[in-house]
């Protein structure tokens, strides 16, 4: 409520001139204010807890309770203050500018929604009836996001979670655990998220709202500039539009560019979290865009032959694997533990059943760090790591060769496109979503595994964030 009035009030103060410097501190104290609550909230543990190591004191802070949904509704509100000062904001409704903050299908885990896409829409009466159309649609794409969380995110979950725990209570994983944790819950934080958003844009639909598209098949990127413009699109697009092109973006020249390129992915990464592990993933990420517009810059008149597009497509999910590792660590410690057996750094670990099988090459493999106890040694993947395996298999299939929700819904317009045409129309019109009888069927059968499958508490994983 306070965040509410509060930032009415400055939104109010900052109309009328677009950019009048007398308003300026207005802006500055509203968004100083903003970050300092989310900073008190979200960080001072943190915080305090790196002084008392460095500085060798003994500061107690009791835990501090995280208030619901904060980290999303600062930054709607913060860009909300900025769109008034340069004057691209209207005299909307205090009514309509509380259901904006407030909007459940959304508040807590996003998309980060904009004042003009929301605010005209809450302004139309059409919005507070129902109607049988829109309740299909959302209920359509609500039950194909629950299938995503509950079936495919939480079925994977099970041999993501045991990896990494093993990493943070110091068991030496083999190569393949440790690629196969990190692959598991690669599919797990996708399907995951992915399915929170399909079932907020599904909610938010059955009253007739149309939220912006957050996800956009993310793992058929063929770079990391193109991942982040299908990943979490509305949080890029905050961090592009109030971040890096305030930074200075790439108008001050490329030293310039790489700079704002990292400070913007390193606090984008501490925003999820307050931890050195989220720190490193942000890091790691404004790592991958400096070499992925290096990479460009030198390659920029060479055609992608089919090879080539397959190639890139490697190199990047294969770098987006590694960078959640510490997304999901607790620890670096647990993080570099998971990093020093992909890597081959424990040495490979492979099946006693091919003792023997590799004749003359056998001392060479031994004396190299290869030993005969099993892919899957620890037993931390299952009792039937194989199993997992199919998983990760299917997962990816379904993530890379399967159209996404918004493409098979695509005819009628189920999200706002941040980057125009991204909704890609399908080869097979057959697939796209209609109100028929048969895709009532499809619906509710997927809707009922769904169901069916709430057998466990299920917590969505970026309620943490």
């Amino acid at each position: 409520m306070f965040s509410i009035f509060f930032n009415y009030g400055i939104g109010v103060s900052l109309g009328g001139v677009p950019k009048a410097p007398n308003k300026k501190p207005i802006l500055v104290f509203g968004i100083i204010a903003n970050l300092a609550l989310l900073g008190y909230f979200k960080y001072a543990n943190f915080f305090v807890d790196n002084l008392n190591n460095i500085a060798g004191t003994n500061i107690v802070l009791e835990q501090i309770i995280l208030p619901l949904a904060i980290s999303f509704f600062t930054f709607q509100q913060i860009a909300y203050l900025v769109d008034a000062w340069r004057g691209e904001t209207k005299e909307y409704n205090f009514l309509h500018y509380c259901l904006f903050v407030t909007f459940f299908p959304q508040l807590i885990a996003g998309p980060i929604v904009h004042h003009k896409e929301m605010l005209p829409q809450f302004a139309k009466d059409v919005v507070y009836k129902l109607r049988s159309k829109h309740l299909a649609i959302g209920l359509t794409i609500f039950a194909i996001g629950l299938f995503k969380k509950v079936v495919l995110a939480d079925g994977i979950s099970i041999y993501a979670s045991p990896v990494f725990d093993a990493a943070e209570a110091g068991v030496v994983l083999t190569f393949f655990e440790a690629w196969g944790g990190a692959l598991a819950y690669t599919f797990q934080l996708y399907f995951d998220f992915s399915g929170y958003s399909d079932m907020a844009i599904g909610l938010a639909r059955m009253f007739g709202i149309r939220l912006p598209l957050n996800f956009n098949s993310p793992y058929k990127a063929t770079s990391i500039i193109d991942f982040w413009r299908r990943w979490h699109i509305t949080l890029s697009r905050f961090l592009r539009d109030y971040l890096y092109i305030p930074l200075g973006g790439s108008r001050k020249g490329k030293t310039r560019r790489h700079i704002n390129l990292m400070i913007t992915m390193i606090l984008g990464g501490l925003w999820h979290g307050a931890g050195w592990t989220f720190i490193l993933w942000g890091a790691l990420h404004g790592f991958y865009l400096i070499i992925n517009h290096i990479w460009r810059a030198i390659f920029k008149h060479k055609t992608q032959t089919k090879f080539g597009t397959f190639f890139a497509w490697i190199v990047t999910f294969t770098a987006i694997v590694v960078s959640w590792v510490p997304f999901r660590a607790q620890t670096i410690d647990g993080a570099w533990s998971i990093f020093k057996s992909m890597f081959g750094l424990n040495g490979f670990s492979i099946s006693e059943r091919l003792i023997g099988k590799f004749g003359g090459a056998e001392d060479w493999l031994l004396a190299n760090g290869v030993v005969f106890d099993g892919f899957f040694a620890n037993g931390v993947f299952g009792a039937n790591p194989y199993y997992g395996v199919a998983w990760i298999i299917i997962l990816l299939l379904i993530s890379v060769a399967l159209p996404n929700t918004q493409q098979i819904m695509r005819r009628y317009r189920p999200a706002f496109e941040t980057y125009q045409g991204e909704i890609k129309r399908l080869n097979y019109r057959w697939l796209e979503w209609r109100p028929t009888r048969v895709w009532a069927l499809i619906s509710s059968a997927i809707f009922a595994l769904a169901i069916l499958g709430l057998t466990r508490v299920s917590e969505f994983l970026y309620f943490q964030f």
